[in-house]
Parts: structure tokens; C-alpha cells; sequence
């Protein structure tokens, strides 16, 4: 049969399905002359790239409130009879050697509208000019409020301070260790200075840092913190403050930097920007860390001054004259356990529950005394200020 003969039954089929084919086929899309292609909607969907990371995102938040503080002093040589710096003495018995300007430098943080800047007690310490650098270049003179050394804090208040912006505040009892931490200052007198870290620990006392003249717990970093960002702040990935730097311990291979809780700051800065003085309770107490083997060991010495009680405290190892301690009854060797019904295990609790305390009002404390326990009452009184 020929070819044709049988495909001619076929032939309206074939016709059918080429017709639908033609009709369920794309039409092709007709573009301008340089038109691009339309972006399909799965493309369109995704975000784009991030072109900066939270670190700068942050900084973007908090660096138009950091500031650079440059404070001069004067410096007496030493011995010098104050009597010399009467015009007439000078005049009778000749120059006394002239007065040196000793000039620092440090950093600070805008905390509110008003021109409020917080900054380290031991930035301004003794200074008789301030000049506060915004960071839009402005130079303003400051005026120191107040400063509180025992926390190392202190206000400046910024003269004719128009537009300043003041940096959001955070909540460093929400830290916790492994959080990222930004460190902003001028360090070196390097302005605009970014360092990037973690929060490595958290109320680390500074008493173990060797300063028995303050009441801090501070936070730990591993961001750089260098001479010149006292003051500066530490802040969060959030661009929120969450410390004041204050200090850094260097050595061998990296540092460590130790800011002030802002929680902290935050009440100190209100009583120092009203001209209040902050009043920290205190007992009158010299105090060293007590273990279980450190007393055995003590006791194990047959020439050993007196015999420990074998538990974890606060070892009395002075008691202050006229103090409120002394008034209560201690006396050296007492070992304290607990304060205000809470453990005490060391003495960071116990100075940390004595700042929680009210001044006049009575402290319950529960001392061990050689194998006897007493329960004692003490009425803490106000700090009693240096000079």
C-alpha cells in the first residue's frame, strides 16, 4: 500500500495535536531595543547583599555621641611652699620655681540632649580646663559636675552644646559572656578608633586587679582598650552601651580590657548631674579571702599567730579606729559567712552586699570567731571622702 495511502486516515489527528501544541506554547517575549530581560520572581524575592556588617551598623548608632576630652592641670614641683603662689611673697622673695601644665587626654560618651557627657573620674582628675571634641569636629569647653572616684566615674557638662546626640543606653545585667563588644574611644589620641571583641567575664571584682580604693565589678573584654579610651564606651552588636572603659591590663600576648557596668553609670551619672556627692555605705573593714585550705594550711603551722575556721569567707585583717565596725564588735581574725542572710564566700560579696546597704541602718552579719558563731549587727555610715 503506498506511503500516502495509510497516513491519510491520520492526517486530521496529527492536525489536532500540532494545533494544541501551538496554543499551550510561551509566546516568545519581544524586547526593546536595550531592554534587559525580566528578573524572574524567585530572584526578585531573595535580599540583597548586606554591603556592611553589624559592627559598622552599630558604630553608626553610638559614634556620633563619642568624644575626645583634652584636660590641662597644674603641677607644683615638689615642695613647693603654696605661701609662693602669693604675687607679694613672689615679689619679696623672689620667683619660686614656675608651675608646670600637665595635659591629658581621654574619651567620653554623650548620655543625654542636654550635653551631659559621662566619662572616668581619672580623665578629669584635678583638671582646671576641659575641652570636649564632638565627633562632628565641634570643640566646646566642659565643666566637670562631679566625679566619683571610688567608682571611677564622673559628668562634664558641654557648654553651648546645640544638636548633640546622645548615645542609646543598654542593660549590661542582660550580658552575658561571649556577647560581641565594641570598644569606641581615641586611643593614642587616634580618633574615631573602633576595636571588636567578647565580653570575657562578668563581675570581675576590681579588687583583684589591685585597686583596694574602688567598689567596681566590671565587665571583661578582649576588645583593645589602650590609653586614651578611658571613658569611652563598650557597646553591644544592638549599638547600645553597655560600659564605660577604664582600665587594661597588658602583659604577654593580648590584653585585657575592663569596662564599668552601664547599669552602674547610669545612677551615679544622675547623681552627679543633679551636683550630688555619692555616698557609699562602708563598715571599716580590711579584708582578705579565706578558703577551707588556706586555713588548714594555716593551722597545720605550729607558728601560726592564731587559729582559722576551715571554711570558705571574708577574713577580718584590720578593723579600722572609730569605725562601724569597730563599734559592732569585730575584731581581727573574724571570719564573715554571711551578710543580710546571703552566703558570703569572699570579699567582692560582701563589699558588693555593704553598697546594697542603707547608711544607719543595721546590717545583720553571722562571723565565726575561733569555734564559736556569733551573730552580729552593724550600721553602715557614709564612706568617708580622701583629703
Amino acid at each position: 500500500m503506498p506511503r500516502s495511502a495509510w497516513l491519510a486516515p491520520l492526517r486530521p489527528v496529527l492536525g489536532l495535536v500540532l494545533g494544541l501544541l501551538l496554543v499551550l506554547a510561551p509566546a516568545p517575549l519581544a524586547l526593546a531595543a536595550g531592554e534587559e530581560p525580566p528578573i524572574p520572581a524567585e530572584a526578585a524575592a531573595s535580599p540583597p547583599a548586606r554591603p556592611h556588617s553589624f559592627v559598622a551598623e552599630a558604630v553608626r548608632r553610638v559614634g556620633p555621641a563619642v568624644v575626645r576630652i583634652d584636660t590641662e592641670r597644674t603641677v607644683r614641683p615638689a615642695g613647693l611652699d603654696p605661701a609662693f603662689s602669693d604675687p607679694l611673697l613672689r615679689e619679696l622673695f623672689g620667683d619660686a620655681p614656675p608651675s608646670g601644665r600637665e595635659r591629658g587626654q581621654g574619651s567620653g560618651v554623650v548620655i543625654d540632649g542636654q550635653g551631659l557627657v559621662l566619662t572616668n573620674a581619672h580623665v578629669v582628675d584635678g583638671a582646671d580646663r576641659v575641652e570636649v571634641t564632638l565627633a562632628d569636629g565641634r570643640q566646646l569647653d566642659g565643666t566637670v559636675l562631679g566625679a566619683d572616684p571610688v567608682t571611677d566615674l564622673a559628668v562634664v557638662q558641654v557648654a553651648g552644646s546645640k544638636a548633640v546626640v546622645a548615645a542609646p543606653l543598654g542593660d549590661s545585667e542582660a550580658l552575658e559572656v561571649g556577647d560581641w563588644a565594641i570598644a569606641l574611644g581615641t586611643p593614642y589620641g587616634l580618633e574615631r578608633t573602633v576595636t571588636l571583641g567578647i565580653v570575657s567575664s562578668l563581675h570581675r571584682s576590681i579588687a583583684s586587679l589591685g585597686f583596694s580604693d574602688k567598689r567596681l565589678e566590671l565587665i571583661q573584654t578582649d576588645a583593645a582598650i589602650n590609653p586614651g579610651n578611658s571613658g569611652g564606651p563598650l557597646i553591644n552588636a544592638a549599638g547600645e552601651v553597655i560600659g564605660i572603659n577604664t582600665l587594661v591590663r597588658s602583659g604577654p600576648g593580648a590584653g585585657l580590657g575592663f569596662a564599668i557596668p552601664i547599669n552602674l553609670a547610669k545612677g551615679v551619672a544622675q547623681q552627679l548631674g543633679r551636683g550630688d556627692r555619692v555616698v557609699h555605705p562602708y563598715l571599716g573593714l580590711q579584708l582578705v579571702p579565706l578558703t577551707a585550705r588556706l586555713a588548714r594550711d594555716n593551722n597545720a603551722d605550729p607558728n601560726a599567730l592564731l587559729k582559722l575556721p576551715e571554711r570558705d569567707g571574708a577574713l577580718v585583717q584590720r578593723v579600722l579606729p572609730a569605725s562601724p565596725a569597730e563599734k559592732a564588735g569585730l575584731r581581727r581574725g573574724d571570719l564573715v559567712v554571711s551578710a543580710a542572710d546571703q552566703a558570703v564566700g569572699d570579699p567582692a560579696t560582701l563589699l558588693r552586699l555593704v553598697e546594697g546597704s542603707s547608711i544607719g541602718e543595721a546590717l545583720p552579719l553571722r562571723v565565726l570567731r575561733g569555734e564559736r558563731e556569733l551573730s552580729l549587727s552593724i550600721r553602715p555610715e557614709a564612706l568617708p571622702q580622701a583629703g
